[in-house]
């Protein structure tokens, strides 16, 4: 990334500013701006999160608001109610109230001298899922948005579920929320009233994995803040942005389908960052390609980005397994529309004899019963770009799975969208999933992940409605996969793995599963797209630029890992994550943080009752004598009616305890 120094205008900074609500509670703000905006009054961009102005987001603020205000706009990083140095509490994600005081800050930004009173909203996850929200509540402010790695439709495709089946993200990202939210607001900005504002949140603070868990069905909860529930509630353009490497891709291809204002979709190979910085690389000049976003829609000038191609992905190029990239080879395609007239499927049927074929063979019945370990070559629904993270050489997860392979390719073949798998099957159960993996067979063996789905046979009508499976009956699915745009190489050969378990990333089904296949009758549907000229002459993104980093000094260097051990007497076996984010101070604030995580996901290969999940989080915030500290821990397992949850929460001012919170969850099991 290239550092700039020098804008067009001077930026000036208000490090932090309480914007007041109708109803008396204060969020805290910071705020980038043109030093002469109140005399040459600016557009703005909102930013509005939980995650802590001060520290949280300060590293990718300082490397992305500065430079946008250096290009004419006035920049607000506003934290949530309930979080940071803000007023309130936060009960839950995406709430009524979320978006009610959003709707005001807008109000207040519109109002203020130095804005013209046209604004953008950007974010990244939880930020980009609220700019779509807020954006379908049509405020008259809010002009355009910037969307990354969200989504529309937040049980379909969010950390809580997926087709249907109950994700282990539910559990991990609650546990995060859990030490996210039990960290003290700064002392240096609320004065003396920081302990009371600190303990009143942390008695409040609710335990989020049992509110979800009692929410296993698309009810209103998950419909509320789904943008697919109205998509002509938005009209305001909106661009989205994901990476292949994120756990939202699929949203940007169905939200471009479906949305009737303007619109334009990217996806490049990243994790769950902002394209200026993300791995796995190439990164883009992303903050120049969202000021010509920005200037089209806020300030009027046209800069051709609306008469570019709609919808715009990194094609990656076959590529070894491995569990971290630092870079993704491959090439920009793109499509004037999607879905596009240009991606034509084809079919391939899984037949007899583990043979994936461009015929039917006459029917044939072939069956599994997973091992519950199956999946640890799975890497992390939702990647970071941080560490090694990424899917595994899948050879072991295979030997263990039921496969479907091609002839090698004749020559090259590349895919752009969601691959399905039809599958005719029984099961011996009346609950059970199947997860269903596209792999690369490479010429000497080696076996890549490209593309996966799941889906919870129960729920193969409706995620509204499950019903229990019928034992021995026979069924017809379609396994919807994760989009990609990917090329197989000329000589490799196309996998089909199917498996009734896949562990840590999947919470197993009550009752060991033996699937049936009838072969013959299940298919791939392949969504293939030729190369086209065009591609070659797509505009070139700039380079990766960013204003000045924020100045830390680490005292311990932030370090991850993951591994797998292995009890050969007992069965089990257990997939554990520790990252450490280090120690570090925040110079010109003198804020020391303090950061580490553990998680373990342990299984007995016989047993889905086994299963089990522990989460740890250690926090440590401030400076000189002043030091707070919280630990949090979450446990969940589960007999066969039930999930069972047991979590703790410890907070400390020095050695002294403020807080000890404990709680213990029974939750009904409802098809999971």
């Amino acid at each position: 990334m290239d550092i700039v120094t020098q804008f067009p205008r001077q930026v000036r900074e208000i490090e932090n500013l309480f914007i007041t609500l109708s109803d008396g509670c204060r969020l805290a703000a910071r705020i980038w701006l043109p030093a002469d905006a109140e005399q040459k009054p600016v557009p703005a961009i909102l930013e509005y999160l939980p995650y802590r102005k001060r520290d949280g987001t300060a590293e990718r603020d300082h490397l992305t608001h500065p430079y946008f205000a250096g290009n004419g706009y006035a920049c607000i990083r506003v934290d949530m109610r309930g979080s940071g140095e803000s007023d309130g509490l936060l009960d839950d994600e995406y709430l009524k109230q979320e978006q009610d005081d959003c709707l005001e800050v807008l109000k207040w930004i519109a109002t203020q001298p130095w804005c013209t009173g046209s604004i953008g909203m950007i974010g990244i996850s939880w930020g980009g899922f609220n700019g779509l929200q807020v954006a379908a509540r049509r405020p008259a402010e809010l002009k355009a948005v910037i969307s990354l790695c969200s989504t529309d439709d937040r049980y379909a495709d969010d950390i809580h579920f997926m087709g249907g089946c109950l994700l282990n993200d539910n559990l991990q990202w609650a546990s995060v929320m859990l030490g996210y939210m039990s960290r003290t607001p700064d002392k240096a900005l609320l004065g003396d009233a920081w302990r009371d504002v600190w303990v009143k949140r942390l008695e409040h603070q609710p335990l989020l994995v049992a509110h979800w868990l009692r929410h296993q069905r698309r009810d209103e909860l998950w419909k509320h803040g789904s943008i697919c529930e109205d998509w002509s509630a938005i009209t305001c353009p909106v661009y989205l942005v994901g990476g292949w490497a994120d756990g939202y891709s699929n949203t940007i291809p169905r939200m471009l389908a479906h949305l009737q204002c303007p619109k334009k979709g990217l996806i490049g190979p990243w994790a769950h960052k902002y394209p200026h910085f993300a791995k796995p690389g190439p990164q883009i000049g992303f903050l120049q390609e969202s000021l010509r976003w920005w200037d089209k829609w806020l300030k009027g000038i046209e800069t051709g980005i609306m008469d570019e191609p709609q919808y715009r992905v990194w094609m990656e190029e076959p590529e070894r397994p491995l569990a971290y990239y630092d870079e993704r080879p491959g090439r920009w395609v793109a499509e004037p529309q999607w879905p596009s007239p240009n991606v034509e499927v084809r079919l391939l049927a899984l037949n007899s004899g583990g043979r994936l074929a461009e015929k039917p063979a006459p029917e044939g019945v072939v069956e599994t019963l997973s091992p519950q370990s199956v999946g640890e070559g799975c890497g992390a629904w939702c990647g970071f770009g941080i560490g090694p993270e990424r899917p595994l050489d899948q050879r072991a997860d295979d030997g263990r799975s039921l496969c479907f392979d091609s002839e090698p390719l004749p020559a090259r073949l590349e895919i752009m969208g969601a691959p399905q798998v039809t599958l005719e099957l029984s099961v011996d159960r009346p609950a059970a999933f199947v997860a269903v993996r596209l792999n690369e067979i490479a010429s000497d063996g080696a076996v890549t992940r490209i593309t996966y789905g799941l889906l919870n046979l129960t729920h193969r009508d409706s995620h509204e409605h499950p019903a229990a499976l019928v034992p021995g009956q026979r069924y017809k699915v379609t396994v919807v996969l994760n989009d990609i745009a990917h090329g197989f190489a000329a000589g490799n050969r196309i996998r089909v793995a199917i498996s009734t378990s896949y562990w840590p990333l999947v919470w197993p089904s009550p009752e060991p599963v033996t699937l049936k296949i009838f072969t013959g009758a299940s298919r791939l549907e392949l969504p293939v797209r030729e190369p086209r000229a065009e591609d070659a002459k797509l505009r070139p993104f700039a380079a990766s630029e960013g204003a000045e980093p924020l100045a830390k000094t680490y005292h311990r260097p932030s370090k991850g890992r993951r591994w797998i051990e292995r009890d050969i007497g007992a069965g089990t076996s257990t997939y554990c994550i520790e990252e450490d984010m280090g120690r570090s101070t925040i110079e010109h604030i003198g804020l020391e943080t303090d950061f580490v995580q553990r998680e373990a996901y342990r299984i007995r290969d016989d047993d889905p009752l086994s299963a089990e999940i522990e989460i740890a989080y250690s926090i440590a915030i401030g400076r000189g004598d002043w030091k707070t500290r919280s630990e949090t821990r979450t446990l969940m397992r589960a007999d066969k009616t039930h999930f069972i949850i047991e979590a703790s929460l410890d907070v400390y001012e020095g050695e002294k305890q403020l807080v000890k919170r404990r709680w213990n969850e029974r939750i009904p099991r409802d098809f999971n």
